[in-house]
């Protein structure tokens, strides 16, 4: 169920864990807008031709960034280097929205390598 403050839009997409919204995108970098519902997370991933970076703008979650857990709060902000397995969870009773910048060589969705998935799209 889309939250009622995201309107329905080609560049919003479902998924078991959310939505996310693709703000920007050029040759250079890639922007989205992911929204995390209560107790659902990302699967365990990494990615080849992209670093994400990512700022907390509402909620709290819990990053697990190459196996180690941090918590992830409104207003902090991560880097996560292309090959770096990485998952995010939300911990909040709110959904967890954090904007997202990818740069690199690719920003194709098909470019993630799943090491385990809770909605059983792990390789």
């Amino acid at each position: 169920m889309r939250p009622h403050w995201i309107a329905p839009s080609q560049n919003t997409h479902g998924r078991p864990w959310g939505v996310y919204t693709i703000l920007h995108e050029t040759h250079m970098c890639k922007v989205k807008e992911i929204v995390v519902y209560n107790m659902q997370r990302l699967s365990y991933q990494s990615h080849e031709h992209r670093d994400e970076h990512w700022f907390c703008v509402q909620g709290e979650g819990v990053l697990t960034l190459d196996d180690l857990p941090i918590d992830l709060r409104k207003g902090e902000h991560v880097d996560i280097p292309r090959g770096t397995k990485h998952r995010i969870q939300c911990t909040s009773p709110e959904p967890l929205v954090f904007i997202e910048v990818q740069t690199g060589d690719s920003f194709a969705e098909e470019d993630i390598v799943r090491y385990d998935d809770d909605y059983g799209r792990s390789e």
